[in-house]
């Protein structure tokens, strides 16, 4: 059981770094051919030059930037509140007890993942002439593992 409780802490963190550098990097779609151009969630890049993002996307689409971008955020908020309940009530819970809180926080972390990666692929995602970078698929690769460690939490028990 102490190994099980320890590879579900070890995928956690993994979550939450790999939301981080999803959410900081600016490589979210590359352009195709030469690749040095780059969007993200914050900045445009093109060969070393990066600006707002803002400049180069249409102004209708600003409003759904900021909804993924606020999405993304509380994705690691909730990630990082339940790292931090989880090893709380490592320490605090009685034997038997299930990790509840724990793996509520961390569906409401999958549920941020999944609506901002939903608007993003919605209204950025079909764009021609580019193709989805590393951050864009870390993404989605947190939102499989943050479901897999919300049910985890949900039926593990301390032992």
């Amino acid at each position: 059981m102490l190994v099980i409780l320890a590879a579900v802490f070890v995928v956690h963190i993994a979550v939450t770094i790999m939301l981080y550098v999803a959410t900081i990097s600016n490589v979210w779609l590359k352009e195709e051919g030469t690749g040095l151009v780059s969007q993200g969630l914050w900045l445009f890049c093109q060969a070393g030059n990066c600006s707002t993002i803002f400049n180069q996307i249409h102004p209708d689409n600003h409003p759904s930037m900021r909804a993924v971008e606020a999405f993304m955020i509380l994705s690691i908020i909730f990630c990082c509140f339940a790292l931090m309940s989880f090893i709380a009530q490592l320490f605090t819970l009685e034997k038997g007890c299930r990790f509840y809180i724990t793996g509520a926080l961390m569906f409401v972390c999958f549920i941020c993942i999944l609506i901002g990666i939903s608007i993003y692929t919605a209204r950025f995602g079909h764009t021609t002439g580019w193709y989805h970078a590393y951050c864009f698929i870390l993404t989605w690769i947190c939102f499989c593992l943050s479901f897999i460690l919300a049910i985890l939490y949900m039926v593990l028990r301390k032992k």
